[in-house]
């Protein structure tokens, strides 16, 4: 039986009278876009579980065992995968099934296998889809060499955002992209750009390695799906340095968050020279959260932009990030030289155009003071 046949088999007991095949599980991010059913998650003593515009939502379904989601495992990774699986107790992957791109992590827990899907449509998203705040997007796709960081917690759409601009660069530009993706999410396409996608565990062991091959290999721009650690950080400050234009990906909160979480990669003796390194490479960091829209349909991004200008630098080569905030809040002119904004702007701006709730601009925001204030704002 091939890969594409057992989708289709009926492994899953869902309840009597009725089996559930992996593509019937599939067939709800299909149903109502993955835009809303952002992700699946089939664990052990409980029913398989969606994420519905940003929320659980546990089906009715028969609760799974063990036997049935290996079954279902087999559906989608090979043999590659299930003994990467079997050896380190987890495993990435990605596969491309009638439209849609899945993404999934299988893993062990306490009582047995289980996996979470994300569903990503293949078509590529746009600037308009990701939704600026300001026209930072333009400065950042015209950069020729820095640090790009998109930050957030884990489903807050910072790999959209990073398509969407490597999207208009490949659309624009004359150019060599290499990714280095843990897995592959989105397929580049483009008539005047270069572009060569890998799979880390694939076509590469590691991020490091990755990046040490990449500099040999002529990129002008290069992404690295996630800056895990101090020596993936160190090759990624390295290349914006050394004349490229470097996209990454970090789990931060916010944009003065992703500063202290880069320098505490290292170790405390080498804050110094990270700063200073991080004050020569970095150009944005963009901080993002997807909230719910007012009229429940789907999720809106919000977005913290800081843009290292001269000042900006001074502060964090000096380790004095308490102080980069208050100049966020006020480098906010829609000009090239400025283009920054707090969350809190940003929720501000959604709640006075009715595209989200004030209830939900206060459980996202960090600053409910400053929330306060920009929502006082004419």
């Amino acid at each position: 039986m091939s890969r594409t046949e057992a989708l289709s088999e009926k492994v899953y007991a869902a309840s009597d009278g009725r089996q559930m095949s992996m593509l019937d599980l599939l067939y709800y991010f299909k149903r109502d876009g993955s835009a809303r059913v952002t992700d699946l998650h089939l664990k052990v003593g409980r029913p398989p579980c969606y994420r519905v515009d940003g929320e659980l939502k546990v089906t009715s379904a028969r609760p799974l065992d063990h036997a049935t989601i290996v079954k279902l495992a087999r559906t989608m990774l090979d043999e590659t995968q299930l003994k990467t699986l079997e050896k380190h107790r987890s495993v990435n992957a990605s596969r491309l099934i009638e439209g849609y791109r899945y993404r999934l992590n299988a893993y062990f827990d306490m009582r047995g296998l289980a996996i979470a899907i994300r569903a990503l449509d293949t078509a590529l998203p746009s600037i308009d889809f990701v939704g600026f705040p300001n026209g930072v997007w333009q400065d950042v796709i015209n950069l020729s060499q820095g640090l790009v960081l998109v930050t957030g917690t884990t489903g807050a759409g910072k790999s959209t955002t990073i398509a969407a601009m490597i999207n208009e660069i490949t659309r624009t530009r004359p150019c060599h992209v290499i990714t280095l993706e843990d897995p592959i999410e989105y397929e580049f396409k483009s008539d005047i750009a270069m572009i060569s996608q890998r799979a880390i565990g694939r076509d590469v062991p590691s991020y490091e390695r990755g990046l040490r091959d990449c500099l040999r290999e002529d990129p002008d721009v290069i992404f690295v799906g996630e800056m895990t650690d101090a020596d993936s950080a160190t090759w990624t400050l390295s290349a914006a340095e050394t004349g490229h234009l470097v996209f990454s990906g970090i789990h931060t909160r916010n944009a003065v968050g992703t500063i202290t979480r880069v320098i505490d990669m290292f170790p405390p003796n080498r804050a110094d020279e990270v700063a200073t390194q991080l004050s020569l490479g970095l150009r944005y960091i963009i901080s993002q959260k997807l909230i719910q829209r007012q009229d429940r349909r789907g999720r809106v991004a919000v977005m913290e932009v800081l843009n290292n200008t001269f000042s900006i630098a001074n502060l964090i080569r000096q380790l004095k990030l308490e102080q980069i905030y208050s100049l966020i809040q006020t480098h906010t002119r829609d000009e090239p030289s400025q283009r920054m904004t707090t969350l809190e702007r940003s929720l501000a701006a959604l709640v006075k155009a009715g595209t989200v709730s004030r209830g939900e601009a206060e459980r996202a925001c960090n600053e409910p003071r400053v929330l306060e204030d920009e929502l006082k704002r004419e």
